[in-house]
């Protein structure tokens, strides 16, 4: 399935460099509400071809839940605690002696943490200013098919400004469960779970998905006790079952527990303490966990309350932006992509969306191939995947075939000591082309990008098996599970 990518579009006259200051009366060709990954990437894909755009954010400071209070923010943190817990338990094996004890310093992984999403955002300033980009600091409210109403962050005047398309990109926020009253500091989301003052003695993290397993992973390095409590019988749901469960296996060789099929009835605190009730999701008597935090990562939900859209009468799906194949709503020149639409919410599928919406509003031919988004658990070891996994083709009736390689036998994870994990890959039996790829294993998230081109371009497996691989690379794994009877297993 390819897609025609768009020719360059027609440059329009040089636009002057526009500061916002008053955006009262000023007209757009798109305005974007949203400054996270899908919106200002728009907005940045819009100004690069040509277009007079703005970007409205609310938020003080551009890359939405991903860059301030989830993806990069989680990821230095994942990759601080990484860094200590190998120098804690697995340096010396590498022949590297530490003398003296090997300390957590929790204020400097949250300065380094706080470093990395400053320069970030104001990296997309940057862009935003390079691209002839409008970024308005102001909560937008659309109250017309060509306008929206701001409320500047400055406490400044109400002001509207026009638009001839409008994206809402307005991205996600944490859902909650009942009886979790969140406060982010003892009952914490993700963005609590992020700002911690202090390592605490023990986590409890209500939700067996990625973003619970993640920063479950970062507090069990640094030294807390994490239990995972997910009401399904199995974690990460739509993963691959066999993935999932050799993942979980990992896991607790870390020393994270699970209570799975497990209920959470109510959640108080007790001084210092977090009580939980619990019981089994098919019924029984209820059981008391106690934890010094308890981390809520049930999951997201859209974030499109207090844009006007049911006074303008956009169609919804629940709690979703309904939209055709091209991204537009029941009104033609409103469009929504990234978290507030159907699909996984994930930020590099926002920005494909991004891209797309506004090629299309430019004339082009904007597609994203939603049968090659790759989604990746950044916990160590990673797990990545793209394509359909064993139960999807089951379900579909799907002649398949299935290929696999551990990495205990790849030459590189073993030098490095870090062999911990399979490739797995499913193929049509008839024609052999790929279908789905399942990696766990040191740098999955990276060695998954060549499965996705292999998809993306409607390769068989024998395609990967035949083309070189470095060696010694942890990517020759992938070539091996693709060969029909792998040459070192």
């Amino acid at each position: 399935m390819q897609f025609v990518r768009a020719h360059a579009f027609a440059a329009r006259a040089p636009l002057l460099a526009r500061h916002f200051s008053s955006a009262a009366g000023k007209s757009y060709d798109v305005v974007v509400v949203g400054g996270g990954p899908g919106g200002y990437v728009a907005a940045i894909k819009a100004g690069q071809l040509g277009m007079k755009v703005a970007c409205v954010e609310s938020r003080g400071s551009l890359g939405g839940t991903c860059l301030n209070v989830g993806c990069i923010p989680s990821k230095a943190l994942l990759n601080a605690s990484h860094h200590y817990h190998d120098a804690k338990h697995n340096f010396a094996k590498y022949g590297i002696d530490i003398k003296g004890e090997v300390e957590a310093n929790l204020t400097n992984m949250m300065a380094q943490k706080s470093k990395a999403v400053k320069g970030l955002t104001q990296g997309i300033e940057g862009l935003f200013k390079k691209n002839k980009v409008d970024y308005i600091k102001a909560h937008g409210t659309i109250t017309g098919k060509n306008e929206i109403s701001l409320k500047p962050n400055d406490g400044s005047a109400a002001q509207s400004i026009q638009a001839t398309n409008i994206i809402i990109a307005t991205g996600s926020v944490p859902a909650t469960l009942p009886g979790l009253d969140v406060d982010e500091k003892q009952i914490v989301t993700s963005t609590g779970a992020l700002e911690l003052k202090e390592i605490p003695k023990s986590l409890v993290v209500v939700g067996g998905g990625v973003i619970g397993l993640e920063m479950g992973s970062v507090w069990a390095r640094l030294g807390t006790k994490v239990t995972v409590v997910e009401y399904l019988d199995r974690i990460v749901p739509g993963t691959d079952n066999e993935i999932a469960t050799q993942f979980k296996r990992i896991l607790e060789k870390q020393k994270i527990e699970f209570k799975m099929g497990t209920k959470v009835n109510s959640c108080k605190k007790v001084g210092n303490e977090v009580v939980l009730s619990l019981s089994p999701a098919k019924g029984g008597d209820a059981t008391e966990l106690k934890a010094d935090i308890v981390l809520v990562a049930t999951g997201r939900r859209p974030n499109t309350q207090g844009l006007g859209l049911d006074k303008l009468g956009v169609k919804m799906n629940g709690l979703q932006v309904a939209t055709d194949a091209h991204f537009r709503t029941n009104i033609p020149n409103i469009y929504a992509i990234g978290d507030v639409i159907a699909g996984p919410m994930l930020a590099h599928k926002a920005e494909e969306e991004g891209i797309a919406a506004v090629e299309i509003i430019a004339g082009k031919a904007g597609h994203v191939n939603y049968g090659a988004i790759p989604g990746v658990i950044y916990t160590h070891p990673e797990v990545a995947t793209v394509g359909q996994s064993e139960e999807d083709l089951k379900k579909a009736g799907t002649k398949y075939k299935v290929q696999k390689f551990p990495m205990m036998a790849n030459s590189r994870a073993r030098t490095i000591d870090d062999a911990e994990g399979l490739v797995k890959v499913l193929v049509d039996a008839d024609t052999d082309r790929l279908l789905g790829v399942h990696i766990i294993g040191a740098n999955a998230g990276e060695l998954i990008a060549e499965a996705v081109l292999g998809l993306e371009y409607g390769a068989s497996a024998e395609d990967l098996a035949r083309t070189t691989h470095a060696h010694p690379t942890l990517s020759e794994a992938l070539k091996e599970a693709c060969m029909a009877k792998p040459i070192h297993f």
